[in-house]
């Protein structure tokens, strides 16, 4: 059983979850499925988790359907689902965005909360999200609480995408209230295995930042993000949660940690300038990276500890080392010589004063 304030909540007994080719959803259909309080786990994805990910599973049993077709239902139905967990947006860790994906992302959630909504059994749906619906710009705050507004909203790409997926999820909350719908924004992962935008930007040789600004930047360990998602799948608290890591990084920090060359460019070209290097093979930054790596983002976790209560193992430091600790990546300038440069320039810059 699992505690829960004002009464006990029993854990799940069918869980079934989106995106089991991803890395988050397919490990954590490897952990629901070696809980033996839940009598069963549905994995489900349109594409073919591997053949290592397909051992993980274990009893967890696999169904290749796609979410945007009104199978999943009978699915759903069949089965006697009483917990969703959808985290097939974890697609967006790996490629860029696109129309088919866009369609993936809005059109499979809508279907999925259609089909939830339907269902008798259904009585949780947990949805991944991410702390890209706040935008980033110049006008924020110095972290975003839940109940905080993009300042500048997203009209495009990912970011798009989940602010329109929040929406069918909320109002699938609206409309069946007797159900326990729980949104986790996480910030961005990092981790040795899991394979991000960021852990791709951090991995180049030559990363392009924009002059005058210094974002700080907060991150998640790929551990932490499952064990939140396992955690919200059988705690059963209602709402939507920011998912984060104690501290932040500059990105300066983080690109010398990482023995990495920082590009300067004007903010106006870092779109351009970032198309023309991953063309080139040398950087790997995407065009809507921009606003994030400009202005940055860092996310209010007061409601994760005390509303959800979840507490990350890792804070963002201790995941961007970890990350870089077992990362096949050679420093391109290794930390020592950054040390012995800023000596240098202290010591030029005493002289002369």
């Amino acid at each position: 059983m699992v505690e829960r304030e004002g009464g006990v909540e029993s854990a799940p007994k069918v869980v079934l979850v989106t995106g089991a080719s991803t890395f988050l959803g397919g490990y954590l259909i490897t952990r629901l499925a070696q809980n033996p309080a839940i009598d069963r786990v549905i994995a489900v994805d349109s594409l073919v988790p591997s053949k290592d990910m397909q051992r993980r599973f274990g009893r967890a049993e696999f169904i290749r359907t796609d979410i945007r077709r009104s199978s999943i239902a009978k699915i759903i139905d069949q089965a006697g689902v009483d917990t969703i967990v959808h985290a097939a947006t974890s697609v967006m860790d790996t490629v860029g965005h696109s129309a088919a994906i866009k369609e993936f992302n809005v059109i499979g959630s809508m279907q999925l909360c259609a089909a939830a909504q339907r269902s008798p059994t259904v009585k949780r749906f947990i949805v991944r999200s991410s702390g890209i619906v706040y935008g980033a710009s110049s006008a924020d705050p110095a972290h975003f609480s839940e109940e905080t507004s993009a300042r500048v909203e997203p009209t495009k790409g990912y970011d798009r995408d989940l602010i329109d997926v929040e929406a069918y999820v909320r109002g699938l909350g609206r409309r069946r209230p007797d159900m326990t719908v729980t949104i986790l924004r996480l910030s961005a992962v990092l981790g040795p295995k899991i394979s991000t935008r960021m852990s791709k930007y951090f991995s180049s040789a030559v990363i392009p930042v924009v002059i005058g600004h210094e974002p700080r930047l907060q991150f998640l360990h790929e551990e932490d993000a499952l064990s939140a998602l396992e955690h919200a799948t059988l705690a059963a608290r209602p709402g939507i949660f920011n998912v984060a890591a104690d501290g932040v990084l500059t990105l300066t920090q983080a690109v010398r940690r990482a023995g990495r060359i920082g590009l300067p460019v004007p903010a106006a070209m870092l779109g351009t300038v970032a198309g023309v290097y991953r063309g080139m093979r040398v950087s790997s930054m995407q065009f809507d990276q921009a606003d994030y790596v400009t202005f940055g983002r860092v996310l209010d976790t007061t409601r994760m500890r005390t509303e959800l209560g979840f507490v990350p193992a890792y804070t963002s430091i201790e995941t961007f080392d970890d990350f870089l600790s077992r990362k096949p990546l050679e420093p391109v300038i290794s930390p020592d010589a950054w040390y012995r440069l800023e000596r240098w320039v202290r010591k030029a810059a005493l002289q002369l004063t």
